[in-house]
C-alpha cells in the first residue's frame, strides 16, 4: 500500500523535497561513518545504515520530516550490548550488530501491532535527561582513544575510561591530536557562523586532503584504510539461541529508547506543520520494519536523528520523498565514492561525534529543575550517576525502575483535603490552601486526588478518620467528593463497605458527591448503592451541604443507574 504523501503527490512540493534530500544525504555520509566506528562497526555500515532503513521509514512512517539512520545513543547502546560477547570489529561482532537490528525491528513492530507504545511514558522527562546527559559523557570519552591516538580498550564505564586514560597519559600522538581538536574547532566555527553549511562534509574533505598530500599516515594519524564499495547483499545473519538470549535485554533498551528518541523529534516538528497527526504505534511498526527490513541488508539498529530531521525540515522537505533522495545519495556513494575515504583520518570522525553529542549535556537545564521540583531533579541525578559508573544498560534499568516507584508511590500517596465553601459561592476549595472559606464544624468534606484500589484504599481510610478525629465538634456528616476517583477495584470496594458499616454504627451520615458513571455501576453491583441508600449520591457538593442542613430533604441522584448502566460519565 503506497504511503498518503506518495498516492497524492504535489509537483510543488518537489523542489524542497530534493534540496533537503540532497542537504542530509551530504550531512549522513560521514555522520553515518562515524556513528558505525562508535558503534564498533567498520565505517561501511553506517551508510549500509542510512540507505534501506530510511527508505522503509519514508514508505511506512507517520512523519514526513524525520530522518532515520544511524544516531549516537542507539550506537553506544549498540556498543555496550555487543563488546562484552565479541572483539568490536570482528565478523562475529558485525554479525550479532545486524543480528541485533533484527531483534531491535521485531520488538518494536510487535509492540505496535499490540499498541504497546504508551510503555515510553515510564521514563519520566527527568530520567531521560539524566540518561541521556551520562550517555553523551561516555560517548565522547570513548572517542578520547581516537582523538589523542592513544590505544584504549573500549569500555563503557567512566572509571575504566579514566584510568586508561592516566596509564595512557604519556602516549598521546601530538599530530593525531593536532587533527582532532582542529576538527571540533572547525565543526563548531561552522555551526555558530555557517549553520547551513555541510561542515561534516567539508571537514572529512579537507582532513583526508591534508592527510593524503602529506602523507600522515606514514607518521601514526590512524586512517579509515580500505573501504569496500557497492551495494550491501541481502542475507540472514547466523542465529544462535544463547546469542538471542544474551542480546535481548540490549535489544529491548534500545527499541524503547530509540523509539522515545525517535517519536520525540517527529512531533516535534509535527508541531511546526500540523497538516498531518504522529500516530506513535504506526511509528513502532514503520521504526520496526526499517530495521528488521534494513538488518537484511546489513544494517545496525537506528532511529530517527535530531539533527538530521531538523536539518531535513529547514531544508524544506515536505514529504517522505526526501529521505527516499537522500537513500539514492547513500546508494551512488556505495557504487562510486568509497576509494575517496581511504585517507579519511579517524580522529576527525571521533571530533563530529564529540561536537554532535555536546547539546546532549544541559546544565542550565538541570538547575532549573532542581529550582522547580527537588523529586524530578534527584531522579535525573540518581540515573546521570548510575550510567556514568555502572554504565549503560544498569543506567537505563534504574530509570526505569525509578520511573515506576515513583509511579507507584504518588498512586499509592495521592494528594488529599479537607474542602470548604467560598463565601457566598458553590464552589469548594482546599481549606489549607484558601483562606476563610466557610467550614461547618459539624460537616466534613473530604476529598481524595487518585483512582481508588488496593494500593491507596488504606490510605484513604486513614485520611478521612484523621480529618474525622481532628474536629472538636461530632460530626453530623461526611462528605466525599469523589470527582477525582474515575475508577475503583473490589479491594477498595471491601474497604468501602467496611467504612460505611463503622460510621453508620457512629450515627453519621456518609454522603457521596460528583459520583462518576463506572465508579456508580461498581457500586451498585457490589451492593454498596443499596447499603448507602438512593438518597446518599448528589450531583455537586453543594447538593450534599444543602441536603444536610435540610434544604433538600428529598434529593434524589438523577438518571439512577439501578436498573441500567448506561450512564458513563
Amino acid at each position: 500500500m503506497l504511503p498518503y504523501w506518495l498516492k497524492n503527490y504535489d509537483k510543488s512540493n518537489l523542489e524542497g523535497d530534493l534540496t533537503a534530500g540532497l542537504t542530509v544525504g551530504v550531512m549522513i555520509i560521514p555522520q553515518g561513518m562515524a556513528y558505525a566506528m562508535l558503534a564498533g562497526l567498520p565505517p561501511i555500515y553506517g551508510l549500509y545504515a542510512s540507505m534501506i532503513p530510511m527508505i522503509i521509514y519514508a514508505l511506512t512512517g507517520t512523519s514526513r520530516q524525520l530522518s532515520v539512520g544511524p544516531v549516537a545513543l542507539d550506537s553506544i547502546l549498540v556498543a555496550s550490548g555487543i563488546s562484552a560477547m565479541a572483539l568490536a570489529g570482528s565478523e562475529q561482532y558485525i554479525s550479532l550488530a545486524i543480528l541485533l537490528a533484527l531483534m531491535v525491528g521485531f520488538i518494536q513492530f510487535t509492540f505496535g501491532v499490540f499498541r504497546l507504545g504508551f510503555l515510553i511514558n515510564f521514563l519520566s522527562g527527568p530520567v531521560i535527561k539524566g540518561f541521556t546527559a551520562a550517555a553523551a559523557i561516555i560517548i565522547g570519552m570513548s572517542q578520547l582513544k581516537h582523538l589523542l591516538g592513544v590505544n584504549l580498550q573500549s569500555n563503557q564505564y567512566l572509571q575504566d575510561i579514566f584510568r586508561g586514560l592516566i596509564a595512557n597519559g604519556f602516549n598521546i600522538h601530538l599530530v593525531t591530536l593536532i587533527i582532532g581538536l582542529g576538527g571540533i574547532i572547525m565543526l563548531m566555527l561552522f555551526k555558530k557562523f555557517a549553520p547551513k553549511a555541510p561542515g561534516p562534509l567539508i571537514l572529512v574533505m579537507v582532513a583526508t586532503l591534508i592527510v593524503y598530500f602529506f602523507q600522515l599516515d606514514h607518521y601514526g594519524v590512524g586512517i579509515i584504510g580500505y573501504v569496500p564499495g557497492g551495494l550491501p547483499v541481502p542475507g540472514i545473519p547466523k542465529i544462535d539461541f544463547l546469542h538471542l538470549k544474551q542480546l535481548l535485554p540490549a535489544a529491548f533498551a534500545i527499541a524503547l529508547v530509540s523509539f522515545m528518541e525517535s517519536n520525540a523529534v517527529a512531533k516535534s516538528i509535527q508541531s511546526k506543520h500540523r497538516n498531518y497527526r504522529i500516530i506513535p504505534n504506526k511509528e513502532l511498526m514503520a521504526l520496526g520494519l526499517a530495521n528488521m527490513i534494513g538488518g537484511l541488508f546489513k544494517s545496525f539498529p537506528v532511529s530517527g536523528g535530531l539533527s538530521r530531521s531538523a536539518v531535513n525540515d529547514q531544508a524544506g522537505a515536505k514529504t517522505g520523498l526526501a529521505s527516499v533522495i537522500t537513500a539514492v545519495l547513500v546508494m551512488l556513494t556505495l557504487l562510486f565514492l568509497t576509494p575517496l575515504f581511504y585517507y579519511l583520518p579517524v580522529a576527525v570522525l571521533a571530533s563530529i561525534i564529540i561536537v554532535t553529542i555536546v547539546k546532549f549535556i544541559n546544565v542550565r537545564e538541570a538547575v532549573a529543575l532542581l529550582r522547580v521540583d527537588l523529586k524530578d531533579f534527584l531522579m535525573m541525578l540518581a540515573t546521570f550517576i548510575g550510567t556514568l559508573f555502572l554504565g549503560i544498560g544498569p543506567g537505563i534499568a534504574i530509570g526505569v525502575l525509578l520511573s515506576l516507584a515513583w509511579i507507584i508511590f504518588e498512586a499509592s500517596y495521592p494528594h488529599s483535603a479537607e474542602l470548604g465553601r467560598i463565601p457566598g459561592t458553590k464552589s469548594f476549595r482546599n481549606v489549607k490552601r484558601f483562606q476563610e472559606l466557610d467550614v461547618e464544624e459539624d460537616v466534613l468534606i473530604f476529598r481524595f486526588d487518585a483512582p481508588l484500589f488496593f494500593a491507596n484504599v488504606d490510605r484513604f481510610r486513614n485520611l478521612l478518620y484523621d480529618f474525622k478525629l481532628h474536629r472538636k465538634e461530632k460530626l453530623k456528616a461526611i462528605i466525599v467528593d469523589m470527582e477525582s476517583i474515575n475508577t475503583i477495584d473490589s479491594s477498595a470496594l471491601n474497604v468501602l463497605d467496611e467504612i460505611v458499616d463503622e460510621i453508620k454504627k457512629e450515627n453519621i451520615l456518609l454522603l457521596l458527591a460528583e459520583v462518576k458513571g463506572p465508579v456508580r455501576d461498581k457500586f451498585y453491583r457490589s451492593g454498596l448503592t443499596q447499603k448507602l441508600g438512593e438518597n446518599s449520591f448528589f450531583v455537586t457538593i453543594d447538593d450534599a451541604v444543602e441536603f444536610v442542613s435540610g434544604v433538600k430533604r428529598d434529593f434524589i441522584f438523577p438518571h439512577a443507574v439501578q436498573t441500567k448502566f448506561e450512564n458513563r460519565t
